[in-house]
């Protein structure tokens, strides 16, 4: 998605989040903008207060740039396709570098074939579908080969990357800890409609299973707008976890492969606050973000599609 990056950008990023249909409808496509507005002018001043509590701006950029760097020496160091590198370009939905930009900038630099990798490892239309969406409409003006890697929740090592950090996060406890997967929620319509993504997520869930010995339980974060969400929300479990008289919590955000305001300030301030005041101790596993067991992975998938496309 992208994110502010300085506290002056965080209501343009607002706007052209609330204005993207495919995320969330509100309403009838004439009323998406005003409603939008009356959203936005209630939650920028909570928003603003968020991100200048971890620093003032979104780590996403800093941490995906990271990854594509990391990436690219990755591939370079096992493949060189006739006598060219790989060269890997950051392109975010919401904020910049806007993915078109980064689409021109790769046809600046000559580029010839682009496999477009969602950093989404569960698809869902509101999420790579409208990213793939912006990609699609950027890159047909080209005349290039291009692909999309859309979903691959999962591939054996990404599971591998979460087990790991899994495992690291519970020997931080001095007992075993209950597992909380929290995913990015979604609009409850998509769901209802055939998108995939809650199956994904479960899918998810069940490969980490068969890996490591968890008792475990699955919430939505990051509601927002006037419309049904999935349930159970994190706050909704962590009242029930309580009641159930559980004392050690660790925090898997799930649908996350960097750090962002849904971990550093939702879970690391809001939901560890709340797990404190219920009587638990909550910590959150390391996100993914540069971890060798990851980049493997997407190293994995872009080798694969690009051997599958006959790129290779």
């Amino acid at each position: 998605m992208g994110g502010p990056d300085s506290l002056d950008s965080v209501e343009p990023f607002l706007r052209n989040l609330f204005s993207d249909r495919d995320i969330i409808k509100l309403g009838p496509s004439f009323l998406q903008k005003p409603i939008a507005s009356l959203i936005i002018r209630k939650r920028l001043e909570s928003v603003i207060e968020a991100y200048s509590l971890i620093g003032g701006k979104s780590p996403l950029l800093d941490i995906t740039n990271a990854q594509a760097k990391a990436l690219e020496n990755l591939l370079n160091s096992k493949f060189e396709i006739r006598n060219s590198k790989f060269r890997v370009y950051v392109g975010m939905r919401y904020w910049r570098p806007f993915i078109e930009e980064a689409v021109d900038h790769a046809m600046r630099d000559g580029i010839s074939r682009i496999l477009a990798l969602s950093l989404y490892p569960h698809y869902s239309i509101a999420t790579t579908g409208s990213s793939v969406k912006k990609f699609e409409e950027a890159i047909k003006k080209y005349h290039v080969d291009y692909f999309s890697a859309i979903s691959w929740f999962n591939h054996p090592l990404y599971i591998d990357a979460l087990v790991e950090n899994i495992q690291k996060g519970i020997k931080t406890f001095d007992k075993k800890p209950v597992v909380l997967f929290s995913a990015h929620s979604l609009p409850k319509k998509f769901v209802d409609k055939g998108d995939p993504y809650v199956n994904e997520i479960k899918g998810t869930i069940d490969a980490i299973l068969r890996k490591v010995d968890i008792e475990w339980h699955l919430s939505y974060q990051s509601k927002t707008g006037p419309v049904k969400w999935l349930e159970p929300t994190t706050e909704e479990v962590l009242h029930e976890l309580a009641k159930k008289g559980v004392k050690d919590l660790l925090a898997v955000p799930i649908s996350f492969v960097s750090d962002h305001i849904e971990t550093l300030y939702e879970i690391d301030m809001l939901y560890k606050d709340m797990a404190r005041g219920l009587g638990m101790n909550l910590k959150r596993m390391e996100s993914l973000n540069t971890s060798p067991k990851f980049i493997e992975a997407l190293s994995d998938i872009v080798i694969k599609n690009a051997k599958d496309l006959g790129w290779i």
